[in-house]
């Protein structure tokens, strides 16, 4: 995990997630998905460029499936974007996208 990315768990997802003051990406994973291993150094690097202006978050769905659930989230990876403690459902990404992608939504949240 790199140094701006915080591994979260269901339990702490509340607090973190939810009752943060900024900007908030959440990326829903598992360790065996091709997919996810391509978003982790974009989401990474995302990390390092934002840093201060938006936290960034990942939850292995394996490890814990309640927020997937919560979320209804049926395919991975799929990032979330939360800003206030609300999901802006319109901006959600399923499966792998291009750093400008990623990009473009946080631009608007910050």
């Amino acid at each position: 995990m790199g140094e701006y990315v915080k591994e979260i768990n269901d339990t702490e997802f509340e607090k973190e997630v939810l009752k943060s003051e900024q900007p908030v990406l959440v990326d829903l994973w598992a360790p065996w998905c091709g997919p996810c291993k391509m978003v982790t150094p974009i989401i990474e690097d995302l990390a390092a460029d934002y840093s201060g202006d938006v936290a960034f978050y990942k939850i292995n769905i394996d490890d814990n499936p309640g927020t997937a659930g919560d979320y209804g989230v049926t395919s991975i990876p799929t990032i979330l974007f939360f800003k206030d403690g609300e999901e802006l459902s319109d901006k959600r990404m399923i499966g792998a996208q291009s750093k400008d992608a990623y990009q473009e939504v946080l631009d608007d949240l910050v």
